[in-house]
């Protein structure tokens, strides 16, 4: 199990206000401004987070000069520090981003982020925060001298996003808020948090962690990014916060159950599971019955196949994180959908590690699986591989955690194979690291959803 701190609808005290407009910390404070997710002037609701990364790396939004953009890049590598001890030491709020998209006040922008049930997609705040994620970290390591960026910026993974109301109104303005809160020598760990309007005041509603890397001009291999200097005791203890969050990662890793057996409660488990579903009639290990109100593993899986266009590709020419993410999301909220017969509601979604890039034209095989239940929650696991249209050969690129929220009681899940019941166990251990304890999971559900408290933050204007 994973000790996570309690954090749902109390959002982490190191986090910035949204209410200052500090979009680029370091420069000029009289040309600041908020940033839109969209362009509302444009059909094509290009994004303007992603115009100031493509601003940013020195890239075109045309296809073919991807190749050209990709050379003129190279001659970026003189900007490369050399040690981390060469760069210039930046601070928290030198990386504050404020993205403002503007549901409520400009109707026309509802219709992408929009869900049947009159909510706002979950899977379209994925594509944000990532985008978002990637600017907080170029502000970070932002060289003056430079026209362009000499670093390329991409996010490694998703360590936890945190949800403290069910649903959002599409009928309302939402802020994103965000900054560097850890760096190592290469990797940048960025922390947001998302707020909605509510009664002319901004609640938050969202708190996420991402890591990014960084690596030189033509992605090819490591660099090293700004050291981080804290100011004052609540920005230590964010900094604190995220070492110890490395460290956690670290041990999660080394404890996978790819990697070490299970322990001797978990072992406990399964045999009693698997003695659960022995058949009385027969005493025999071949003959398997499933108890009352129960569901084969095997029989919560949903499949889908996409086609990597250009249209999707990130400004390295390689997939757009955020998409693989929503993609995968949507896929596991209709697994979770499907398995508890009445719509899910997204908790948390954690532990989000890319592992390869996704290359334009290639075929994405996302397979998604219920892993665990435990009363009204599902934990879905889902699996993405990636083909190339000239090779067969299929190469795990992400894993996704997603728990979810039923509005009624689900069927429990057992394993049938001891492949499935490792499954069961590292969905188990997901689900035990959500940040919420029981009473609090049991609010989320039940009781009606208030404005939730808003922290002191740290970081001064």
């Amino acid at each position: 199990m994973r000790p996570v701190a309690l954090r749902l609808c109390t959002l982490s005290r190191g986090l910035l206000t949204p209410g200052r407009r500090l979009t680029q910390g370091f420069q000029n404070p009289e040309k600041q401004r908020v940033l839109h997710i969209h362009e509302a002037s444009s059909p094509l609701h290009v994004n303007n987070v992603r115009d100031k990364l493509r601003e940013i790396v020195g890239v075109s939004t045309n296809w073919r000069d991807h190749m050209k953009a990709m050379e003129e890049r190279k001659l970026l590598r003189s900007f490369l520090a050399k040690s981390q001890e060469a760069l210039p030491p930046r601070r928290m709020k030198d990386s504050y981003v404020e993205v403002l998209l503007p549901l409520g006040s400009q109707p026309e922008l509802r219709e992408k982020y929009l869900t049947v049930q009159n909510t706002v997609r979950f899977g379209r705040i994925l594509e944000d925060l990532d985008s978002l994620g990637v600017l907080i970290c170029y502000m970070h390591t932002k060289v003056h001298e430079a026209k362009m960026s000499p670093l390329s910026i991409v996010t490694a993974l998703v360590d936890k996003i945190d949800m403290c109301k069910k649903s959002l109104s599409p009928e309302r303005d939402i802020k994103f808020t965000g900054h560097v809160s850890w760096v190592g020598k290469t990797s940048m760990e960025a922390k947001m948090q998302m707020f909605q309007l509510q009664d002319s005041e901004f609640c938050p509603v969202l708190e996420a962690t991402f890591v990014m890397v960084a690596r030189d001009s033509e992605n090819k291999g490591s660099a090293f990014v700004n050291p981080l200097i804290p100011e004052g005791p609540k920005e230590e203890a964010l900094f604190r916060q995220g070492e110890l969050n490395k460290g956690r990662r670290v041990a999660f890793s080394s404890m996978s159950l790819l990697k070490m057996a299970p322990s001797a409660e978990e072992r406990t488990t399964i045999h009693e599971m698997f003695l659960n579903t022995l058949d009385q009639k027969t005493i025999s290990f071949q003959s398997r019955v499933l108890p009352p109100n129960a569901v084969w593993m095997e029989k919560s899986k949903l499949k889908s196949l996409e086609i990597c266009h250009p249209q999707e590709r990130n400004i390295f020419n390689r997939i757009f994180g955020g998409f693989l993410m929503r993609k995968a999301y949507e896929l596991g909220w209709a697994t979770a959908c499907n398995f508890g017969g009445s719509r899910p509601f997204v908790v948390a979604v954690d532990d989000i590690m890319f592992q390869k890039p996704v290359e334009v034209g290639s075929l994405l095989f996302l397979s998604s699986q219920v892993c665990f239940t435990q009363g009204n929650y599902i934990q879905v696991r889902v699996h993405s591989e990636v083909a190339s249209l000239h090779n067969k050969e299929h190469t795990t690129t992400n894993v996704f955690h997603f728990t979810f929220m039923s509005e009624n009681e689900v069927p429990l899940v057992f394993p049938r194979t001891y492949g499935e019941s490792m499954l069961y166990l590292d969905g188990q251990r997901h689900f035990n690291s959500m940040s919420a304890s029981d009473t609090m999971k049991k609010d989320y559900l039940l009781k009606p959803q208030g404005k939730p408290r808003l922290l002191e933050t740290s970081v001064p204007q």
